[in-house]
């Protein structure tokens, strides 16, 4: 069965960012001149998703005006000849299909997927996390399908880290069936590093098939008060094989300051119009303490 639904959980509070974070979601924070969030949407619909389910809350109305349409904006590009400014921002909202549920309270990424069950309906569908901005060709999304119809189950994608990070990430125990996909045996939540199963971490890409929400209802809250979608999966895997696909591309976490500005330098060198100066600046680049005043 084809996915045609992505699911974008967005309705975290921003912690990591504050103050920047105060009136503005952090997923519209900037990489280069795109919010973090649509390069994930970008990545569906070149993934063949062409309708999105965001998971917004409180104060995430700058979301959903950024993904709909501009009339004065529009007319204002049009009237100026910015044809291309205005062919790009027409594109996603032309393309894609936008549907809203409301997380009244971030209560885990179990909880957050379990609240578009009714839009999702009876069909398999993504997961897309925003803060980890993936450059891969094919795209991420799209190696996934690859597998998920292949192997017709839920398909998570993980990624290598190092032994230090494995606290950090829910974590996987699979035996690799084929060169970047692995069959999972078990999986757990944030292990102690002395405790983990691998160093293979589930990262911010998933395809789920319905069943996964009877298996999130039957899901107690951690000690956090929040359902953990790895420990859904685990419940979900009594019953069904579940697969790991390692993508070739390249992964920025932008949920943290530090991997936020690499992913902004990154895609500034990927931009023929940036990277000449932009490497000529990073190369005078001196800091100097402040001088004091006697």
């Amino acid at each position: 069965m084809r996915i045609r639904k992505a699911v974008f959980p967005a309705a975290g509070l921003g912690t990591r960012f504050l103050p920047a974070t105060k009136a503005q979601p952090k997923e519209m924070l900037p990489l280069v001149d795109k919010p973090i969030i649509q390069y994930g949407v970008e990545e569906a619909l070149a993934s063949g998703v062409n309708n999105i389910i965001l998971v917004t809350g409180r104060g995430k109305n700058a979301i959903e005006d950024h993904f709909d349409v501009s009339v004065e904006l529009e007319t204002f590009l049009e009237t100026r000849g910015k044809k291309d400014l205005l062919a790009e921002i027409r594109q996603i909202s032309n393309l894609i299909n936008f549907s809203y549920v409301r997380q009244g309270e971030p209560l885990g990424l179990g909880h957050a997927v379990l609240v578009t069950r009714n839009l999702v309906g009876d069909e398999p569908f993504a997961v897309i996390l925003g803060d980890d901005v993936i450059d891969a060709t094919p795209p991420a999304l799209a190696q996934m399908i690859d597998v998920f119809n292949e192997f017709q189950g839920p398909v998570l994608c993980v990624e290598e880290v190092p032994a230090a990070d494995v606290s950090s990430y829910g974590i996987i125990a699979a035996d690799e069936v084929r060169p970047g996909v692995y069959r999972i045996n078990d999986m757990v939540e944030k292990p102690p590093r002395a405790e983990a199963p691998s160093n293979l971490a589930i990262i911010g890409r998933y395809i789920l098939t319905p069943d996964i929400f009877p298996a999130l209802e039957a899901t107690v809250s951690d000690r956090t008060g929040e359902i953990q979608l790895t420990n859904g999966l685990r419940r979900l895997l009594k019953d069904r094989p579940i697969y790991g696909c390692r993508v070739n591309g390249v992964r920025h976490d932008t949920g943290n300051k530090l991997g936020f500005l690499k992913a902004v330098v990154y895609f500034a060198l990927k931009r023929e119009d940036l990277a000449g100066p932009f490497s000529d600046y990073l190369r005078t680049v001196e800091l100097k303490s402040p001088t004091r005043s006697s």
